[in-house]
C-alpha cells in the first residue's frame, strides 16, 4: 500500500465531511437539534445552548463510504471481515449515541438513555464483536509492547473486550466537552494507529479506515474548532470510543491502547478520583471535572486546555508508535 493511497483516503473523508457538513448543520438547526448545557457544568458553557449537535452523524457516514472506497480499490479479493468489523462497531456504538441525543434534543429528557440501557447496549455490541472474532480463529493472546511477553487468556479474553469496549466508548464520550477538543484528540490517536499499520506488520484494511477517521475529524474540525458551529454528541463521541478500542483489538495492540488514548485514560481518572474523594472525604481534588473543566476555572481559555490537550495527544501518539514501530 503505497502513500498516495493514505492521503487520498484522508482527502476524501475530509472533503466529504466538509462538504456535507454546510447541508446537514443547518438541517440540523431546523429539526431543533441543539445542545442542552448542564447547569452544573462551567457557566460560560451556557452560551453554547441550542449548538447542533449530533454531528457525529457526518463523521460515521464519511468514515464508512470513504472506507469500504478505499479497501475495494487497495484489495483486489475483496472487503476482508476486518473492515466490516470497524465499521460494524462504529456504527453500532454510533446508533446507541444516537438513540441517547434523539432523546435527550428531541423527547426533551436531559439525560437520555439510562447508564443500564446505555451500558447493555453496548456489551451487546462487544459479544457480537467477540464471537465473530472467535468465528475466525483470532488471537485470544495479548503482549506487553515491545517485549516478546505474552499470555493466551482464552475466554478470558472476552472480559477484556467488554472491558475495553465499554471502557474507551465512556472514555471517549466524558473528553468530548469543548469546542473541538474530542476531535482533535481522536484524529491524533487514530492517525497513530494509521502509522502502526502502515510501517509494522502491513494492515490495509486498519490502516484505512484509521485514515478516514482522520480526515473525517479534520473535515469535523472546520465547524467544531470553538467556537463551534457543530457537536458531535454521543452519536459521535461513542462511535469513536468504540471504534478506537476495535482497532487496537483487530492490531493485537490491546495494551498500547492505554498509551495512545492516554489523553482518554487522564480524563476518566480525574472523574474516578474526584469522585472516589468526595464521596470518601467530601474534598474535591479538582475544581471540576473531567479534568479539562479544572483547567478552565482555572481561567485558561477554552482555546489553551483544547490545545494543550492535543499536544499532550501527540506526546502519547508518538510515544506509543516509538514503542510499537521504534520509528
Amino acid at each position: 500500500m503505497n502513500i498516495t493511497v493514505l492521503l487520498v483516503t484522508i482527502a476524501i473523508a475530509f472533503l466529504i465531511t466538509v462538504l456535507l457538513s454546510p447541508i446537514f448543520i443547518p438541517f440540523l438547526r431546523r429539526l431543533k437539534f441543539g445542545q442542552s448545557i448542564r447547569e452544573e457544568g462551567p457557566q460560560s458553557h451556557l452560551k453554547k445552548t441550542g449548538t447542533p449537535t449530533m454531528g457525529g452523524l457526518m463523521i460515521i457516514f464519511s468514515v464508512i463510504i470513504t472506507s469500504i472506497i478505499m479497501a475495494s480499490r487497495a484489495n483486489e479479493t475483496g472487503i476482508g471481515y476486518e473492515l466490516w468489523l470497524l465499521i460494524f462497531v462504529l456504527f453500532g456504538y454510533g446508533l446507541l449515541g444516537f438513540l441517547d441525543d434523539f432523546i435527550k434534543v428531541a423527547l426533551k429528557r436531559n439525560l437520555g438513555l439510562t447508564s443500564k440501557q446505555k451500558l447493555l447496549g453496548q456489551i451487546i455490541i462487544a459479544l457480537v464483536f467477540f464471537f465473530i472474532l472467535r468465528g475466525h480463529e483470532f488471537s485470544t493472546a495479548i503482549h506487553i509492547p515491545g517485549t516478546d511477553i505474552q499470555w493466551d487468556l482464552g475466554w478470558a479474553y472476552l472480559l477484556l473486550i467488554i472491558f475495553m469496549m465499554v471502557g474507551a466508548s465512556n472514555a471517549v464520550n466524558l473528553t468530548d466537552g469543548l469546542d473541538g477538543l474530542l476531535a482533535g484528540t481522536a484524529a491524533i490517536a487514530f492517525g497513530a494507529f494509521a502509522v502502526v499499520a502502515w510501517y509494522g506488520t502491513p494492515q490495509t484494511e486498519e490502516a484505512i479506515f484509521a485514515l478516514a477517521v482522520v480526515g473525517a475529524l479534520l473535515g469535523f474540525l472546520v465547524f467544531n474548532a470553538h467556537p463551534a458551529k457543530v457537536f458531535m454528541g454521543d452519536t459521535g463521541s461513542l462511535a469513536l470510543g468504540g471504534a478506537i478500542a476495535a482497532i487496537s483489538i483487530l492490531m493485537k495492540m490491546e495494551i498500547l491502547l492505554v498509551i495512545i488514548g492516554g489523553v482518554f485514560v487522564i480524563e476518566t481518572l480525574s472523574v474516578i478520583i474526584q469522585v472516589i474523594s468526595f464521596k470518601t472525604t467530601g474534598k474535591r481534588v479538582f475544581k471540576m471535572s473531567p479534568l479539562h473543566h479544572h483547567y478552565e476555572l482555572l481561567g485558561w481559555s477554552e482555546w489553551r486546555v483544547v490545545t494543550t490537550f492535543w499536544l499532550v495527544g501527540l506526546l502519547f501518539a508518538a510515544l506509543g508508535i516509538y514503542i510499537e514501530v521504534g520509528l
